[in-house]
């Protein structure tokens, strides 16, 4: 197994990070313009991406998701554990809380930008439960400790489950946005996870998002809009907890059951008549279907 960690805002390196090697990893749909580090954190082999580039110059709507999770494939990672700053929906997923998201809801419109498929291939996976059970588990567990550890006023709680909801970006919502998206019963805002959450079932690749509250986007009346500078504070509060969280999971990682049916999600997916599938997507996406065209 390999753990493959995705850094989002406020996290761009891992602390105690051996690296091995670094490289900017070239894929059938471009070169993921981040460079991918190699290397081991307690035991665990490593692939650590910083999502927005290492001095944050890659925009939420500007993120090649295809190239990132194509390349960890490439890379052997079996396993992701995404680190995502958020904006909360709810009074009691307070700033500086943590979110172990068990659900999204997609309110962009790039969906032909978050599959692998079509142009001559269709695939349609079921995401029904769109995260990995079992490292959203060890999630919980390595972010509960963490948070133990934490010496504050107010120590952050970490919440077992919430929908995230996808938006484009890279504004924040109106406050009418906001309070609907509260309305509907929704728990935390970003602009990125559902992509990679997509694609990551689709490459057969376990995926869990640790989500950081950084703010109440703009719905609360008791606090201001979100603003830059508000989630730039909590950010740097959030990227201590976040590394020592990413810590905890390497160190269990081997332990990690590996039951789950991630790695299946294709098995019965493609629909299409093999003869009938253009040669050159049968290349692109070798690595992603494996034998399943033979």
């Amino acid at each position: 197994m390999k753990l493959g960690i995705i850094g989002g805002s406020g996290l761009c390196t891992i602390d105690h990070f051996t690296l091995k090697k670094s490289e900017f990893v070239e894929t059938p749909f471009g070169t993921a313009r981040s460079p991918f580090l190699e290397g081991t954190l307690d035991g665990a082999e490593i692939v650590f991406l910083a999502r927005h580039g290492r001095e944050h110059s890659i925009a939420p709507h500007e993120l090649n998701h295809r190239a990132n999770i194509y390349a960890m494939k490439k890379l052997g990672v079996t396993h992701i554990l995404s680190i995502s700053a958020v904006g909360s929906l709810r009074e009691d997923y307070a700033p500086r809380d943590v979110v172990i998201v068990d659900q999204y809801f997609d309110r962009t419109t790039k969906a032909s930008t978050h599959t692998f498929f079509g142009e001559g291939i269709v695939a349609h996976i079921s995401f029904a439960h769109p995260v990995c059970p079992n490292l959203s588990d060890l999630a919980y567990r390595a972010s509960s400790k963490a948070a133990l550890r934490v010496v504050s006023m107010k120590r952050p709680k970490v919440h077992r489950g919430g929908t995230y909801v996808n938006i484009e970006g890279p504004a924040f919502s109106t406050k009418a946005e906001s309070q609907i998206y509260k309305s509907w019963g929704l728990d935390v805002i970003g602009m990125t996870n559902l992509a990679e959450a997509k694609l990551a079932r689709e490459a057969g690749i376990c995926y869990s998002t640790v989500a950081m509250v950084t703010d109440y986007d703009s719905w609360h009346s008791d606090f201001e809009a979100v603003t830059v500078e508000m989630v730039v504070e909590n950010l740097r509060a959030n990227a201590a907890l976040a590394k020592e969280i990413i810590a905890n999971v390497a160190a269990e990682f081997s332990t990690l059951e590996q039951n789950c049916e991630c790695a299946h999600a294709l098995d019965f997916a493609i629909i299409t008549e093999k003869s009938s599938i253009p040669q050159k997507r049968r290349e692109d996406l070798s690595l992603i279907i494996g034998n399943r065209l033979d």
